[in-house]
């Protein structure tokens, strides 16, 4: 799954725990809901989990939960929980040492792209679970 594609399944996985506060959820449950396999979002739930920002119970009956209160999560974290900051991708491509451009440009474009990415995240950690859950008809 795609970065991008990663943050927002997450959000949504988020997004139904919150709406079932009192119960366990399982993780065919949640998937029915994203319309994919309940593998890919296990390993969402995993990740989450791993950040502390989902609770899970085995065994029949068991399921996910949300740890803490839906206010209480931005996302920003969830963000943080479920992409991998590899930094940005360069070509793989050896560069051209004599040419000036190509001997610098590499940290003038991560600075940039740093740069974005904090503000992206800032913006994320001024909106909770609990605002997204506010605009949903649920």
């Amino acid at each position: 799954m795609s970065r991008n594609c990663r943050f927002t399944a997450a959000v949504h996985v988020c997004a139904v725990l919150a709406n079932h506060p009192e119960s366990d959820v399982t993780s065919d449950y949640v998937a029915s809901s994203l319309n994919t396999n309940p593998v890919v979002v296990r390993r969402l739930l995993a990740s989450l989990a791993q950040a502390g920002l989902v609770a899970s119970k085995r065994g029949s009956g068991g399921g996910y939960r949300l740890a803490k209160a839906a206010a209480r999560i931005d996302l920003a974290a969830i963000a943080a929980a479920v992409e991998d900051d590899d930094g940005p991708a360069f070509s793989p491509n050896p560069t051209n040492p004599t040419c000036p451009i190509a001997r610098n440009i590499k940290p003038v474009i991560a600075e940039a792209i740093a740069r974005a990415e904090a503000a992206r995240m800032s913006e994320l950690g001024k909106v909770s679970l609990a605002d997204v859950m506010e605009k949903l008809p649920v």
